[in-house]
Formats: structure tokens, sequence, C-alpha cells
């Protein structure tokens, strides 16, 4: 699997800054929005409820299912070796997203984050991975298309989880901004607190094994099954 730069106007290699800056972006329509990832159950029953619990809760998260699901998987896919190792990846991201909210919501992420991808870049491995989906070989995720885009880009391993990492983090921010609600300048507060927290879990992913895969709080987990049946939502997971 070949990694190949995009051209910019004219012919010259491109930086991966703006491409990279674009997928990230909190305002791009994958509906990231629409998800709380279990944090609408924590504000149901109270333990969520301003910023310092959220930053908590953020940095939780992070540390827990983020890194050790989509962070690990970037990784992961930026080493395959061929298309059957992101099949794989594909299978596994699948699997290990028991609560069944969340394997949705990857699913039409993914799909999202696929198209956007395709239309920002000309990867043949974001194409032969969008057919995949297309066929029902692959579920599809947010994480791979990132990490494709990525490896097209030939984006630097810590620069590319970080920035996987943040956006991440920003849409939930986003979402709680809404769901708590605190304010924007609150939201921004939680978000510079978290960097910390992004800088460990980079450099924790680059450590990791693929027996590490799919580890995660069972409480997290349990808060993303109850959602399901909560009996008022703002959001789908």
């Amino acid at each position: 699997m070949q990694n190949t730069r995009t051209e910019a106007p004219g012919g010259h290699p491109s930086s991966y800054l703006l491409p990279l800056l674009q997928l990230a972006d909190s305002a791009l329509p994958t509906g990231a929005f629409s998800h709380s990832f279990g944090l609408e159950t924590f504000l149901e029953r109270g333990l969520v409820h301003d910023e310092k619990t959220f930053a908590v809760w953020l940095g939780q998260f992070i540390h827990t299912q983020l890194t050790y699901s989509d962070g690990l998987a970037i990784r992961l896919a930026l080493e395959a070796g061929s298309m059957d190792e992101l099949r794989q990846l594909d299978a596994m991201l699948t699997a290990q997203a028991l609560p069944r909210q969340v394997r949705e919501a990857g699913v039409t992420m993914g799909a999202r984050m696929l198209h956007i991808a395709s239309v920002i870049l000309d990867s043949s491995e974001i194409e032969q991975y969008r057919e995949d989906v297309g066929r029902g070989k692959c579920s599809g995720h947010p994480a791979l298309a990132f990490a494709l885009a990525g490896r097209s880009l030939q984006v630097p391993l810590p620069e590319l989880v970080g920035t996987y990492l943040f956006s991440t983090a920003t849409s939930l921010t986003q979402n709680a901004i809404r769901g708590i609600p605190i304010g924007q300048d609150a939201g921004q507060r939680v978000l510079r607190q978290v960097h910390p927290d992004i800088a460990a879990a980079t450099e924790r992913i680059a450590g990791l094994d693929r027996g590490d895969f799919g580890a995660t709080a069972p409480g997290l987990e349990i808060a993303q099954m109850r959602h399901e049946r909560q009996r008022a939502r703002m959001f789908m997971s």
C-alpha cells in the first residue's frame, strides 16, 4: 500500500496541514453534533453537570475508550501493509463497539467521513475502502477514513493521532455546551485543559500493541447502553 502526497494547483506538493485541518474541523458534516457517546447518560444522572465535571469526564473518555479504539486503530492503519489488514481493523472496530448506538454512530459517521475525504483527496486506498463499505465487506469507521487520509497526505503519526483526538474532544465539548449547558468560554477552558491528556494519549498509543485494542471503562459502556432507553434525549448516542 503506497502513500501518495496530494498535489496543489500547479503541480507542487502541498502541505498536509490545510487538508488535515479541514478534515478535523468541528463543522465537518459527519453528524458528530448529534452524538454524545454516553455523555448524555451522565448528564441525566447528574454526574456531569458543569464545566469541572465535564472536564473530568472528557479526560477519562480520551484516556480510555478513545485511546484504545479509534486512536490505536489509526496507528495500526498507518502501519498496515495491505487492504486485508485494513478490513480486519474495520471488523475489530465494529466488534469492540458493544453499545449498539455507538456501533451505529461509527458506521454513519464513517460513511460521511469517507465521502468527504474522497472529495478532498485523490486516494486509491480511500476509494477502495469506500467500495468495500458499499459492497458490505466493511462497516466503515471515521477513524479508518481519517487514517487513510493521513496516509495519503503523509502526516506523521503523532500529528495525525493528536489531531483526531482533539477533533473528537472538540465535537464532544460543543455538545456539552448545548447539553449541560455551559458557555462557550467554559468550553474553551475545557479544551485547553485536555491538551496534556491528548499529548499523553498520543504518546501512549505509539507504545501499545494489538492486544491492547478494545480496552475500555465498563462504566462508560454501560452508560452508552443505558442511553438507548433514556426517557428524554437530545443526542442519538
